[in-house]
């Protein structure tokens, strides 16, 4: 039987409702239960640093630059047009974003890509509307068990009625982790690690990530999709990192 839009919306609310009390909502950064559904508790959402306005309009590099260009966007072009990230990666989101990937809390997705759909809706507005996750390589996938890029992007998706495909972006070969590296370290590591499907040819993406910092392997991601035919590229992030960590 074919259940009417009102009465979905009502069987969808109170599903939501009885999970709320089995699973009550709680803060993304300490985990403090809630009395309402929200992102973060009082104390952790005073603390939240957003990426201010003055940025590179490329990268969202802090400061005010000529042409509006940091230098490394201005004497190392990117292969994407635009990054952005709402938050800088500091405090409660820097916290929300280590129990998501590192904590093994998967189910933190759904709530992230809602808070990054909210904060970032003035640049999704102008965005493509094909969503390409950064992935992880296969090792590092059995060893999370979750991949939390691919999570993050099918739960942005969803939130905004886009889609986001799994394998248009592998992993060729796995890299050191980027913490501790310098920035021309992490850009060696990274080079020629990913491949992009034939699929990815004549279509606008937005590359997802969790974190941007000097944008090493949203570079090489985003060369292995233009190798592939991709139109256009811009990235989306949840945070912008200010200092290499």
């Amino acid at each position: 039987m074919l259940l009417r839009p009102e009465m979905r919306f009502r069987d969808s609310s109170l599903l939501r409702g009885l999970l709320e009390l089995v699973y009550p909502p709680a803060c993304l950064a300490c985990a403090r239960v809630l009395p309402v559904s929200a992102a973060f508790c009082e104390t952790c959402d005073t603390a939240l640093e957003r990426v201010p306005p003055t940025c590179c309009r490329t990268c969202a590099e802090p400061g005010a630059f000529p042409s509006n260009k940091c230098p490394r966007c201005h004497l190392h072009p990117p292969p994407f047009s635009r990054a952005w990230a709402p938050f800088a990666h500091e405090g409660p989101v820097a916290r929300a974003i280590h129990r998501f990937k590192y904590e093994d809390h998967p189910e933190l997705a759904r709530p992230l890509a809602e808070l990054l759909a909210e904060e970032a809706r003035n640049f999704l507005s102008r965005a493509p509307a094909l969503l390409v996750a950064l992935p992880l390589h296969t090792r590092r996938f059995r060893e999370r068990r979750f991949d939390q890029t691919q999570l993050l992007a099918g739960a942005l998706a969803k939130a905004t009625s886009r889609q986001a495909p799994v394998g248009l972006l592998t992993r060729a070969r796995e890299t050191q982790r980027q913490v501790g590296l310098s920035e021309v370290e992490r850009s060696q590591n990274v080079a020629e690690a990913f491949v992009a499907s034939p699929a990815v040819a004549g279509q606008g993406l937005l590359l997802i990530d969790d974190v941007f910092t000097t944008g090493a392997t949203t570079r090489a991601a985003a060369e292995a999709l233009r190798a592939a035919g991709a139109s256009a590229i811009e990235v989306l992030t949840l945070a912008r990192a200010y200092r290499l960590t």
